[in-house]
């Protein structure tokens, strides 16, 4: 299954562009990394099957745990591609979050949205590692 991280902005040179091709990296599933201006641009046709998860503080606050179990899931049943949305610094439209399988939260929080970014591929390797047994994730 592709994981397709879609964000508003350009991320530039920055420390967080590091951590982000840092996790790139490491992702072992196929991955692939949009980036479109703050407003405006075309996002990408996506493969059907697909599931879309929108990054919202008003979303659901997974444990790493059951983000793995949640991507295991769509991938063993034929899912495609699960795309993971930042949005521009107003957020997502109501429209747009009423339409997502997913809308995700890291806590209650507002996070600058380079870290954000950096953030997710941190759980998308994490949630990877999860469910190739990798000891990378150390449950409590």
């Amino acid at each position: 299954m592709l994981l397709h991280v879609i964000a508003r902005g350009k991320i530039a040179r920055s420390p967080e562009a590091e951590l982000v091709a840092r996790y790139e990296k490491r992702i072992a599933w196929p991955l692939r990394l949009t980036e479109l201006p703050e407003s405006g641009g075309r996002v990408p046709d996506p493969l059907t099957p697909c599931r879309r998860v929108l990054l919202d503080e008003r979303g659901e606050q997974l444990e790493s745990a059951a983000l793995a179990a949640q991507l295991e899931r769509w991938r063993d049943g034929g899912v495609r591609e699960a795309r993971f949305v930042l949005g521009a610094a107003d957020g997502h439209p109501a429209h747009e979050r009423a339409e997502a399988d997913l809308l995700l939260a890291f806590g209650r929080a507002t996070w600058p949205h380079l870290l954000a970014r950096a953030m997710l591929m941190e759980q998308l390797f994490r949630a990877t590692s999860i469910l190739a047994g990798h000891p990378y994730h150390r449950a409590g």
